[in-house]
């Protein structure tokens, strides 16, 4: 374990002071000088034509300030998606329009229809309801099946039809893989619903509009996880405004789970009316507000086929998948059922012919986005769960198939267009085994059917591709934006550094690991380096936190500019010493002349940086700051395998966790003990998802499940205490650092896991179960055990 704080350290999080004794900054903590508040009128009902807003009452309110309807946008640019998909047939997706504010129609329960700006946000509150919306109600579609009809109502009238696009990946492979189930020794088959979530992350959305009209400067502060991705959409596409006439500023930033990655309406409404006011307009999301217009998770309807031969290897794997879009496209929506998911479908075996057919479908409710591992855990649910069917329809042991079939040899290219430069699915799967003990269980059911409960064991793996790169590849692929990472060192001259990054931090702990690899780079304390994030004014252009990538993409562009750093450094000491640039090393903060006694401190060499007196201008320009992007050449690829263990109650259907184990290979680690809390985070997420999270709506479009008290959030009773390892490391190939990315794994990983428990408990108890779509909540299994 290192001594000194570097890499590999588990250094105490340093941002957890401020977040604990209540001195955080986060956007509702922000009030500007003079801001008025707003507050959104939405639509109750799920599809009707807008027939009438009448403002007039609300007008004469006290404290109102002024309302806007979608008339005011009606030169305004909609919310644009980030990502174009191509359909197996080669058209591009259809993709509507998104006004900020309600045109003509309304397409959701939560759709935005007017805006009340008032001198206080109760004001606002007040004369909000005074507004009328007349609305000529149409019926709702919220079936996915239902909505490809033909007779079916149409989200938006200009499209062809409810589907956004009908993708196949990879097209070439389906008259092979047709051919392989064809002459297939045995099929398994099962459907599956991947349930819809709501992201639920601890802090609800927040959005402040600034101008200066002095300058004709723009600022929004916001809680984003990628604010130069908001500036950029929103300033190009939305309202027009110049990149260096907009700042965007996410502050401490309370979770995001991916809900707070997508540039949403109420940020446009907000910089646009500071504008028309010239005063700033604050927006604060209820918790009721953001079930209803917050990028839901999820929501896949699948059908799984896995072919295999005569001595159980896997042959052929098939899918046909509907992905519900919602109303609207949301930033990155396109991507998560089609290129985060159709290239992991591999998962951790060499199936040599793979075809995953994507209906992406519009329906009247919130639009659905990348959530908690953004198509991986999807991916993820189908394979682990249909192969764990096979193994019970052929009769051999789950994990042994499971080894049967595991790639092991690297790199490895899938039939899915992805190649895995490295991985040892052999070993996650011994230390599982171990750490689990797997051996012990039979005794642990016994002694659960002696108390009169069911107990079942679910073992499961996972493959994730982080790190979302590179550029020409996604570019390639639909991908409207780069994917790189940035970073700038600022070293002072007392040694001190500062280091500015594209990434942003809200809940990974950036704060405390990334110094952790500057430091150890210099052999310097990480106290002496301080992270600068979330603010377009002061950090080198970035696209954001998620999908596992801070380390692997932000941190190897901070490797990079570092590495610039000491190079020039050693410049200066080999000037300083008097010696060739060759012959100096650097170590524990010194720089020394190979071979001899002479050294110079790091703190003398960046004092000389600023006070150049002594070494020739023609050779080096003072200070020492540099600026790196990183571009990465592949994924990184993190997997590993889960064991969980559940007792039912077979008088109620109730499923407790009793034990959960998680062994993941995440390349080199950073800081072991954020890592864990990664994990553990994840695993609590995925647990909700199979036991207890559902967002249900009904048949006309209403969200029944719009608060906490119809939507269950796991509780800590309802998670156990959990057995993580991350000690099988195989390095990445291709960043500096040789990490993989741990954010989202307990998510991607943990819900087959789960309901394979359930199952093997059921089984194991004579019932003829063979699924149970998630939430697995004690109703649905008290009627699988009656069926």
């Amino acid at each position: 374990m290192p001594a000194d704080g570097g890499i590999g350290a588990p250094n105490k999080r340093r941002e957890d002071v401020r977040f604990l004794t209540g001195k955080g900054k986060y956007t509702d903590d922000l009030n500007r000088s003079g801001q008025a508040h707003v507050i959104f009128v939405r639509s109750q009902v799920a599809h009707g034509n807008l027939v009438a807003v009448n403002t007039d009452e609300a007008a004469a309110m006290p404290g109102v300030i002024r309302i806007f309807t979608g008339a005011d946008f009606a030169e305004v640019g909609g919310l644009p998606c980030g990502w174009q998909v191509t359909d197996r047939h080669g058209e591009v997706m259809q993709e509507p329009a998104h006004p900020v504010l309600a045109q003509g129609k309304v397409r959701h329960v939560g759709d935005a229809i007017a805006a009340v700006v008032a001198e206080t946000a109760d004001q606002a509150r007040d004369a909000a309801e005074a507004v009328e919306v007349d609305i000529d109600e149409l019926p709702a579609v919220v079936d996915m099946k239902a909505a490809l009809a033909a007779d079916a109502p149409k989200v938006h009238d200009d499209l062809t039809s409810n589907l956004c696009y009908d993708w196949g990946f990879v097209e070439e492979n389906k008259g092979a893989v047709e051919e392989a189930f064809a002459n297939a020794a045995h099929v398994t088959t099962l459907d599956l619903v991947n349930n819809r979530l709501v992201a639920n992350p601890m802090e609800p959305r927040v959005a402040i509009g600034d101008y200066d009209a002095a300058s004709g400067d723009s600022t929004l502060y916001t809680t984003s996880q990628n604010p130069h991705v908001i500036r950029l959409l929103m300033g190009a596409f939305v309202l027009g405004i110049p990149e260096h006439k907009l700042r965007v500023v996410a502050p401490d930033v309370g979770g995001g789970f991916g809900s707070k990655i997508f540039h949403y309406a109420e940020e446009a409404f907000c910089t646009f009316a500071a504008k028309a006011l010239e005063r700033p307009v604050k927006w604060t999301s209820s918790r009721s507000e953001a079930f209803i217009t917050d990028a839901h998770g999820r929501d896949h309807v699948t059908t799984i086929q896995l072919a295999l031969d005569a001595d159980n290897n896997f042959t052929a794997l098939r899918t046909d998948t509907h992905a519900n879009m919602g109303a609207y496209l949301s930033t990155f929506a396109p991507s998560v059922p089609t290129w985060l998911h159709g290239t992991l479908m591999a998962g951790n075996y060499k199936t040599p012919l793979i075809y995953v057919n994507v209906k992406a479908v519009f329906t009247n409710t919130v639009p659905v986005d990348a959530y908690r591992g953004a198509g991986r855990p999807e991916a993820t649910f189908q394979l682990e769960r249909v192969i764990d069917k096979a193994a019970r329809e052929l009769g051999v042991d789950p994990i042994a198939l499971r080894r049967q079939n595991f790639i092991t040899e690297f790199p490895y290219a899938t039939p899915v267009a992805v190649e895995y430069d490295t991985g040892n699915y052999v070993a996650t799967m011994d230390k599982l085994e171990e750490i689990a003990d797997l051996a012990g269980f039979g005794a642990r059911r016994a002694d659960s059917q002696a108390r009169g409960k069911l107990r079942g064991l679910g073992v499961n793996c996972y493959i994730e591709a982080c790190g979302i790169a590179p550029s020409n590849l996604v570019g390639q692929l639909g991908a409207r934006a780069g994917l790189y990472e940035s970073a700038t060192v600022r070293v002072n001259a007392t040694g001190g550094l500062v280091v500015m990054t594209g990434s942003h931090s809200h809940g990974q702990g950036h704060e405390t690991a990334f110094p952790q690899v500057v430091a150890d780079m210099i052999g310097i304390d990480p106290g002496m380096v301080e992270i600068v994030h979330g603010d377009t004014a002061n950090t080198p252009m970035g696209m954001g936190t998620y999908g596992s990538r801070s380390l692997a993409v932000g941190g190897s562009a901070m490797v990079r500019a570092t590495e610039k750093i000491i190079a020039k450094a050693k410049k200066i000491a080999a000037h300083l010493m008097e010696a060739a640039e060759g012959d100096i090393e650097l170590k524990d903060g010194q720089f020394s002349v190979a071979g001899t006694d002479k050294s110079v401190a790091w703190g003398d060499v960046t004092l000389a940086a600023y006070v150049p007196h002594n070494y020739p201008l023609e050779d080096i320009e003072p200070g020492l700051e540099e600026t790196a992007f990183y571009d990465p050449a592949n994924f990184t690829y993190p997997a590993g395998a889960y064991a969980c263990e559940v007792e039912v109650d077979p008088d109620t259907g109730k499923v407790t966790i009793e034990r959960f184990a998680a062994a993941d290979d995440f390349g080199n680690i950073v800081n072991p003990m954020i890592v864990d809390g990664q994990v553990h985070g994840g695993l609590g997420q995925g647990i909700g998802q199979a036991l207890l999270e559902h967002a249900v709506y009904d048949e006309d479009g209403q969200l029944l499940s719009g608060s906490y008290m119809d939507y269950a959030m796991p509780r800590a009773d309802d998670v156990p205490f959990y057995t993580v390892d991350h000690s099988c490391q195989t390095p990445c190939t291709h960043n500096p650092l040789g990490v993989k990315g741990c954010g989202e794994a307990g998510a991607i990983g943990s819900p087959p896991a789960v309901v394979n428990a359930v199952v093997d408990a059921l089984r194991s108890a004579g019932y003829d179960v063979t699924h149970i779509d998630m939430p697995l909540s004690p109703h649905r299994v008290w009627q699988a055990m009656q069926s």
